[in-house]
């Protein structure tokens, strides 16, 4: 047996590593990373996370939902659209600035130009952590081959994650604050996948009945972000096919670690 909050953190520990991870490159990387390794990275972190959707949360709460003697649809569909309203009023309400755009979306806010961009960051891995730590949970109310599952989603969103953290810190760099700056605002930004992905596993503990939803939930607020954000910015500039072809190998790797260690 084992702890489902202590697999949790293990989990989201390693998906929060992985941002760190990646952030460190503005330590070693000189000068502006170019447009199309932007698309690529935007490209791969979008398939990854739609596979996951798929793979690791909508089909397990169909199958949950199932097996509960419930109609299997209903929660899948229901929770989505909750987590895609749920992301989509933070996405309103909180300040936040892209990378690449001149205009902050959210309300108006006198904050720091750095400060909206890592909040944009932070706005995508919300629901990366909440998926990890509903995975845990759902593996610690069942058999070793969940737990596996459980581990690819992590590998999976972990691999997004470095480019992700690179993502930001480079950026940052570039809008002229220190090197140091930029790494720390780009670790911190992953360091809320540990703090909602625990919790939503504290919440779970004590409505599993509702454990389909949490996690068709979770697969909302993913598709919001990549449907929203990522799929676009991945297809900016003059050649798309290179955005294109990022989120189809993203969702390929994302496909075979949930099917492989599944």
């Amino acid at each position: 047996m084992y702890h489902p909050v202590l697999w949790a953190a293990f989990g989201t520990g390693i998906t929060c590593l992985s941002t760190v991870l990646g952030s460190a490159t503005v330590l070693f990387v000189r000068g502006k990373t170019t447009p199309t390794l932007q698309r690529m990275f935007l490209g791969f972190a979008a398939g990854v996370m739609v596979a996951a959707s798929v793979f690791s949360l909508l089909l397990p709460a169909i199958e949950e939902a199932e097996a509960a003697g419930g109609v299997g649809w209903l929660p899948a569909a229901g929770g989505f659209i909750l987590g895609v309203l749920f992301l989509w009023g933070l996405d309103s309400l909180l300040p936040h600035l892209h990378p690449e755009s001149d205009a902050p979306e959210g309300l108006p806010s006198s904050w720091r130009r750095t400060t909206l961009m890592v909040l944009a960051v932070t706005l995508h891995n919300i629901p990366e952590g909440m998926a990890v730590g509903l995975s845990f949970a759902l593996a610690a109310q069942s058999d070793g081959g969940s737990l596996s599952a459980a581990m690819a989603l992590a590998v999976g969103i972990g691999l997004q994650n470095f480019p992700e953290g690179a993502a930001i810190s480079l950026p940052l760099r570039q809008e002229g604050i220190s090197t140091g700056r930029a790494f720390l605002y780009g670790a911190l930004s992953g360091v809320v996948e540990p703090i909602f992905g625990i919790s939503v596993v504290l919440a779970a503990g004590t409505i599993t009945p509702f454990m389909p939803w949490l996690l068709s939930f979770a697969a909302g607020t993913m598709m919001y972000v990549v449907t929203e954000e990522l799929i676009p910015e991945a297809h900016l500039g003059e050649h798309s096919n290179t955005g294109t072809m990022s989120v189809m190998f993203g969702f390929v790797v994302m496909m075979i670690l949930d099917i492989a260690l599944g």
